[in-house]
């Protein structure tokens, strides 16, 4: 009776469908917002699947892509930091 009654008044905007204990106005507003991800990361089945796969696209987009496409070029064309900032600025400014 009380989850029917959460929803009913959640559906007027009364009240939120999910109030755990830990949820109460003395928590600050990032331990609520912690909390929230938290229980609902620990009750899913699916989901935590899917996160793995995005996780594993996420690591391969921004290593495995990177290392390919996008060499360091400057390690390539000079070998000191006075080499570089002097290329650098020599690429910007006299074309």
């Amino acid at each position: 009776m009380n989850f029917v009654t959460n929803f009913v008044s959640c559906l007027t905007l009364q009240l939120p469908l999910v109030m755990s204990d830990r949820q109460d106005n003395q928590q600050g507003f990032w331990s609520r917002v912690f909390h929230l991800y938290y229980d609902g990361f620990r009750s899913m089945t699916v989901g935590k699947t899917l996160w793995l796969i995005i996780g594993i696209k996420l690591f391969i987009f921004f290593v495995i892509i990177k290392m390919i496409f996008f060499p360091n070029f400057l390690n390539t064309k000079c070998d000191t930091e006075q080499e570089k900032t002097e290329y650098v600025r020599h690429q910007l400014t006299d074309r």
